[in-house]
């Protein structure tokens, strides 16, 4: 019965700490190794009157008839009047070491006065490196999730309906210079730098690289990085896939994430609140504007006039006082949630605590 218990207290932890360990090639990224971001200028066609206005948006009018022109069309002379075409800026991040045939995603934006690329098609862009060179090609049909319905008293808008998506919709032309073994001296970024993770990675390889190959091989260098030295006699890439899928538990900082526009609050695990007693009470104002229409009497040369009449009511609800401590995240949570609050009034005790200094972690308003 004992060997049973202790055989499930100890799944029970290993359990616990597979939970909270994470993969190191999940929380760094190598050094020298980076997306290159791309540009280009194009035509999304096909819309349903809702493009871009010729006569406002005259770079639409030029890139149209510029074209035509190269299609063999010549209508330099004409006055175009289609609200069908809407001119747009092309954007996609080209992977590291991606080879030619291979195809990405791209964004299309919209640069006119066009109201919806709902339905449009993408035709033939090329984008461009910061070196001027085109490195891929992209077309396809554009993919909105916003729209937008107007009728003559109301407007509905969901989303952005004038920017776009185009699921692998550009297609590589040109290899970036360089490869895997032209990068320098192997080293991990840390995506969230912290001291205590950095040594935690470096300490996890050690231990591997000592029972596999009989070295050490890495070194924290600071906060943010991790020195490697890989062994003669592996490759770059197999180096890498060995090391990455080891296991640390990384550090955070005592962090609250305050989002004021959605009322949104993220709470680390390890934040802290000294024992304080907190009062929150709410003042609601009311304001009602009721015109009233004072007419002069009959046959008199009075004018008729609107007279304004203002209701002003006020309403502050008492708070009561509670005690709030946090020795760990549940008992927070639970303090702030017998107040009774709305998360715009645990966004103002939460500045409040900070600004009276028993709050132990960093305060981020978004």
């Amino acid at each position: 019965m004992l060997r049973t218990f202790l055989i499930l207290l100890f799944s029970a932890i290993v359990a616990v700490s597979a939970e909270a360990s994470v993969r190191i090639k999940d929380i760094v990224t190598l050094q020298g190794v980076r997306d290159n971001q791309l540009v280009g200028y194009g035509l999304v066609v096909g819309l349903q009157g809702s493009g871009d206005t010729l006569t406002n948006s005259t770079f639409t009018q030029q890139a149209l008839q510029s074209m035509l022109d190269r299609m063999g069309i010549n209508v330099r002379a004409l006055a175009l009047r289609t609200r069908n075409v809407a001119a747009v800026l092309v954007t996609a991040d080209l992977p590291p070491f991606i080879q030619p045939g291979s195809r990405m995603d791209v964004t299309v934006s919209s640069l006119g006065d066009a109201t919806s690329l709902y339905g449009g098609t993408l035709i033939l862009t090329s984008l461009l490196g910061v070196d001027g060179q085109t490195y891929a090609i992209a077309q396809g049909q554009v993919a909105v999730a916003g729209f937008v319905v107007q009728g003559q008293a109301e407007t509905i808008t969901q989303n952005v309906a004038t920017a776009g998506h185009i699921p692998n919709g550009a297609l590589v032309e040109r290899e970036v210079p360089g490869g895997l073994r032209d990068v320098g001296p192997l080293a991990l970024v840390l995506k969230n730098p912290d001291f205590n993770t950095s040594t935690l990675i470096a300490d996890a390889i050690n231990r591997f690289g000592v029972r596999r190959y009989g070295v050490r091989l890495a070194r924290e260098s600071d906060l943010n990085s991790v020195a490697l030295m890989k062994p003669a006699n592996v490759g770059t890439t197999r180096f890498m896939a060995e090391i990455g899928d080891l296991l640390v538990e990384p550090d955070a900082p005592a962090r609250v994430v305050i989002d004021s526009r959605s009322g949104t609050i993220v709470i680390g695990q390890d934040v802290q609140v000294s024992t304080v007693a907190v009062t929150h009470g709410n003042l609601n104002v009311r304001v009602v504007e009721t015109p009233e229409v004072s007419q002069p009497a009959p046959f008199s040369n009075g004018r008729t006039v609107v007279v304004p009449r203002t209701d002003i009511d006020t309403n502050q609800q008492g708070g009561h006082i509670g005690i709030v401590r946090g020795a760990s995240l549940r008992e927070l949570v639970s303090g702030l949630n017998r107040i009774g609050l709305k998360p715009m009034g645990i966004i103002a005790i939460l500045q409040a605590i900070k600004a009276a200094g028993a709050l132990h972690a960093e305060l981020v308003v978004q």
